[in-house]
């Protein structure tokens, strides 16, 4: 039997760090074959046994987690390499209005640029920070990366759309053309909203010539962001948030039609079925068309994902897998599974696990531009900065989305 893995706390490489999560994902799959041996054989599983599976499961989940803060940090090249003399103009007058509070650069520059302040002040951050925060967040924000994003100088993003499709057909070269009937054209509209942080620095950060400002801002400001925009894509219900997919109407998916989410439930109130549950996650697949499919992914949180690494197939093969290679996703019958810890855990007639082709289903929309204040008063002796960005978001192809409910109906 193999040993219960031993989790570092710091693993010299990331190599190394992935070598053990490998290894502790051949502990789980032994323990875990011990424990549905023992239920086959005594009708019941020993509690040591369940409590094993248990403590590497959640031992995965930790080096899962490392794994993932290993992989952002190695991602993230150095700034101001390759730049203009316009963006290294910009660059300078940057940081003078960061470090000391100089703003006379910016306003010359948005001067000859014939763009002004906004109503809510600041200066725009140069474009490659700019481009830097966003591939960032694109690293660190779940839904963003499988979504289709879209950049507008507005504040709204207005598409017009056919929910039930162009007429068309086949006719031959010199026969009549039937003519088709008008189609109604509805439009989706998605607002841009407020996103903001304030991260503050001490004058010695400041004064310190060593310090990257531009990749402080935007190391500081990325993950503040990103956790933002992860709850706002997938739950977000309120006037001041992009709308999440998960705060739709839902309907059974036998019954589904456009504007609603589709959803297949497990039969079973908070859980899935004692008997073949992975029946519910192939009935979900199958309910999406095939042109989404070959796109699609599993989205849910951790704990959910340790719930399915239990289930096998009737060959005796489990359903979830590891990542083949570093950089890879963890894969669940074929497809790969996306982790969003704003995914909520199982529970009665929860939406836990979404499955679709979310680069046709979900639409991110950018306003161009990060916007920073500096505040040099608020809070004494720190300096804070006002950091905005504006982010909608929402469905706008509600049959490349499924959800599974866990709920008998």
């Amino acid at each position: 039997m193999t040993a219960a893995p031993e989790i570092k706390s710091a693993p010299a490489s990331i190599t190394e760090a992935f070598e053990a999560f490998m290894s502790s994902f051949e502990a789980f799959k032994d323990a875990n074959d011990r424990r549905l041996g023992e239920l086959e054989s005594k009708m019941g599983e020993d509690v040591l046994t369940r409590e094993k599976v248990d403590r590497i499961n959640r031992a995965m989940d930790a080096q899962a987690r490392q794994l993932d803060e290993m992989q952002l940090k190695r991602a993230r090249p150095a700034l101001g390499r390759g730049t203009s003399l316009a963006a290294s103009e910009h660059k300078a007058a940057f940081e003078n209005y960061i470090r000391r509070g100089d703003e006379h650069g910016l306003r010359a520059l948005e001067a000859k640029a014939i763009s002004t302040t906004e109503s809510d002040g600041g200066y725009l951050v140069p474009e490659e920070t700019d481009s830097e925060i966003g591939r960032r967040l694109s690293a660190v924000s779940p839904i963003r990366r499988l979504a289709t994003v879209r950049q507008v100088s507005g504040a709204v993003l207005k598409k017009p759309f056919i929910a039930s499709g162009f007429t068309a057909g086949w006719v031959g070269e010199i026969a009549d053309r039937d003519q088709t009937a008008t189609p109604d054209i509805s439009e989706l509209s998605f607002p841009t909203m407020e996103l903001y942080a304030m991260p503050a620095a001490s004058a010695s950060l400041l004064d310190d010539a060593a310090v990257d400002v531009e990749n402080w801002i935007a190391s500081e400001i990325d993950i503040a962001f990103a956790e933002q925009e992860g709850a706002a894509f997938v739950g977000g219900n309120t006037a001041n948030t992009p709308k999440g997919f998960l705060s739709y109407a839902t309907v059974a998916d036998n019954a589904w039609e456009w504007e609603k989410i589709g959803y297949i439930a497990t039969g079973v109130d908070g859980g899935f079925k004692a008997a073949d549950p992975s029946d519910t996650l192939i009935e979900t697949i199958y309910a999406l068309k095939a042109a989404h499919r070959q796109n699609a992914h599993f989205v849910m949180n951790r704990k959910t994902q340790g719930t399915i690494r239990k289930f096998k197939d009737d060959d005796g093969n489990y359903l979830w897998q590891p990542p083949a290679s570093l950089g890879q996703p963890a894969s669940l019958m074929g497809f790969p599974v996306t982790e969003a810890e704003d995914m909520p855990d199982i529970g009665i007639d929860t939406m836990s696990i979404a499955f679709g082709d979310f680069a046709a289903g979900y639409l991110v929309v950018d306003r161009a531009g990060v916007r920073i204040l500096r505040d040099p008063y608020s809070a004494k002796p720190y300096v804070l900065f006002y950091t905005t960005k504006r982010v909608g978001g929402g469905v706008q192809n509600f049959e490349a989305i499924k959800l599974v409910k866990f709920g008998d109906a």
